[in-house]
């Protein structure tokens, strides 16, 4: 299971979902269910700009765990 921690990582660069989701160019709708884990996937151009805007690496916001 993929785990999104981009909330975490929202916190520590201290940037709204309003800010991010206008400086990545999505809807305040889809970067919620981002942030939720709720997505099924998600573009590698949307990954990038989440990671050039918060400085961080895909590692960061993305997480596997083995389900049980």
């Amino acid at each position: 299971m993929i785990i999104v921690n981009l909330d975490v990582m929202m916190a520590k660069r201290k940037i709204s979902s309003n800010e991010l989701a206008d400086k990545v160019g999505i809807t305040q709708a889809n970067l919620s269910i981002l942030k939720t884990g709720k997505g099924k996937a998600i573009r590698f151009s949307t990954l990038e700009k989440i990671c050039e805007v918060l400085d961080c690496k895909p590692g960061d916001i993305l997480d596997y765990q083995k389900e049980k």
